[in-house]
């Protein structure tokens, strides 16, 4: 609709020209706007004041010429109106806004899918926790973002890959080795010193008992540092699949897992930091080799390998990001808990340096989790040692009220998820709401099957029969999905169709809790069943884009 009434603003400017009313010969881009007001119509354009200078016009006279261009908009328009100082106000035919539901029942689960990204390849990276432990809420947090996004963008068409980052190199897998080998010496009663920076939780305890249920205790008649080594590896392979499991519940599946390993292993980082060397875009003082990040926006110079040869973080982040380029991506998504806030101007610095635009790698940052039962703060994990893990909350609220409240409020602001709340059968639960209004529209169905109605037919309704004013609301949120997946996906912003379906919910509802949609009238029931069939198939659709279901029954 809204692309329709641009493409005729467009021809009534070029009418304009023809006719000479208007004279620069210079074709604007028009943007149309939803006005706050509905009294102001349903879309307006500020175009004749961007065209004043060019034109040399007054903007309300270049507005006069572009209605009298318009004339009712080829019979889109109801009415068409100049306010202020040159806005143009759109008021749409009721009839054109009803062409919506044939369109949604046409495309089914495709309406809101779109070629916008024309095939553009993304990667978006995600999750990326250390396999030292099991995830906890803020992870989850994560997950649901960076799977929502990466949804948003292959709805919008784009060509998206979701990957994990295996940190599967560096101190901390030693540290977890040691933990767990500390942990399998106290199961054979040996007495044990537990450092203070060792791995806590009782999952450590696990790992270890079932490392002496597969092996034994032969693996402590090694030398300490191989059988601490052999208790990491074994402890890395069993913590990577329990949080592969704990996703896999959780509605997450990546297209690769890719180990920072095998970053050394094939070379990749001595590679990739030549390519650096032979731009010129490394140093070396004091023994060890710098990135000149301060050229290209960061606040100071980066050490890539320490002055004892060994490469730091920023190193195997610089290979590993450099690769991603390399693999055709022409955009990289990072998805990042907000402590590595200050890690994002470093590794935009890498791209400027390497010729890209900065932009080509975008950042979200995950905020906090604060998670509460009935108001009160809830208490950290015995099992996880300091935090709630990811899986005790899906057990307990269930992985589609888990996503909904993760994604209800921007990625980067702080969250309050209430576990009481999300549990809760009742209106005052947003994603309870939402699903219960797919299963009422399923129950509406049912109870027009066993009256003898069968389901209308696409494009055999008369719409006319639809003179309510919530009924022409509801079919203008219909007609607004698609644009808002869209944007959504831009933005990088999921978000926004959680606020979209809550919004849809409401008006559904209030239409249902004050109107009937099995009438006397025949053809004025058949009408109803079509719109809140157009309802519920966006209401599936746009649940199911955010990983959540859309039950039938509640």
């Amino acid at each position: 609709m809204k692309q329709r009434l641009g493409d005729q603003i467009q021809k009534a400017i070029e009418t304009c020209f023809r006719t000479g009313s208007l004279d620069s010969g210079q074709l604007p881009d028009v943007h149309l706007e939803i006005p706050a007001h509905a009294e102001h119509g349903d879309f307006a354009t500020n175009v004749a004041m961007t065209m004043a200078k060019q034109e040399r016009k007054a903007p309300r006279k270049i507005a006069e010429a572009l209605v009298a261009a318009l004339g009712d908009g080829e019979g889109l328009c109801s009415k068409i109106e100049i306010a202020g100082p040159g806005f143009i106000n759109f008021y749409l035919a009721p009839g054109c806004w009803y062409g919506v539901l044939d369109q949604v029942m046409r495309q089914g689960a495709d309406y809101g899918k779109s070629d916008v990204g024309a095939g553009v390849p993304i990667q978006i990276e995600f999750v990326s926790a250390n396999p030292t432990g099991p995830l906890h809420i803020g992870h989850g947090r994560g997950a649901a973002v960076g799977d929502a996004v990466a949804s948003l963008l292959t709805a919008a068409g784009y060509d998206v890959q979701r990957e994990y980052y295996v940190n599967d190199a560096g101190n901390q897998v030693g540290l977890l080795g040691r933990s767990i080998w500390l942990r399998l010496k106290e199961l054979r009663g040996d007495t044990i010193d537990f450092p203070e920076d060792g791995y806590r939780g009782d999952y450590i305890k696990d790992v270890a008992a079932s490392l002496r249920d597969d092996q034994g205790y032969g693996v402590l008649d090694l030398a300490e540092d191989e059988s601490i080594e052999v208790c990491g590896l074994y402890g890395m392979k069993v913590l990577l699949g329990m949080i592969e499991k704990d996703l896999q519940e959780f509605g997450i599946r990546f297209d690769n897992w890719y180990s920072e390993k095998s970053l050394y292993t094939r070379d990749m980082v001595n590679t990739e930091l030549a390519k650096l060397a032979q731009k010129g875009l490394t140093f070396k003082e004091d023994g060890a080799l710098w990135f000149r990040t301060t050229e290209y926006g960061d606040d100071k110079d980066r050490v890539l390998i320490r002055s004892d040869g060994t490469p730091t973080y920023f190193a195997s982040d610089v290979a590993y990001h450099m690769e991603k380029f390399e693999r055709g991506f022409k955009k990289v998504i990072d998805v990042w808990g907000a402590d590595h806030h200050g890690y994002v101007p470093r590794m935009k610095a890498v791209l400027k340096g390497l010729g890209h635009s900065p932009e080509d790698l975008e950042v979200l940052m995950i905020q906090m989790v604060n998670l509460l039962r009935g108001g009160e703060p809830v208490t950290m994990g015995k099992r996880s040692g300091s935090f709630v893990t990811l899986r005790d909350v899906v057990e307990e609220v269930g992985k589609d009220a888990c996503r909904f409240f993760f994604l209800m409020r921007r990625a980067d602001s702080q969250l309050d998820f209430d576990l009481a709340l999300a549990k809760e059968q009742s209106n005052d639960n947003p994603v309870y709401y939402v699903q219960y209004a797919h299963a009422r529209i399923c129950s509406i169905n049912r109870n027009a099957a066993d009256a003898g109605l069968e389901p209308p037919v696409t494009g055999k309704v008369d719409v006319s029969k639809l003179v309510l004013d919530e009924e022409l609301d509801l079919a203008k949120q219909l007609q607004r999905y698609p644009e808002s997946v869209v944007g959504a996906a831009q933005a990088l912003e999921p978000h926004r169709i959680i606020y979209y379906l809550q919004e849809l919910a409401t008006q559904f509802h209030s239409y249902y809790n004050r109107q009937r949609v099995m009438t006397e009238d025949l053809e004025t029931s058949k009408a109803r069943l079509y719109l809140v069939n157009a309802v519920r198939t966006v209401l599936e659709n746009a649940l199911l884009l955010l990983g959540l279901n859309a039950p039938e029954r509640m």
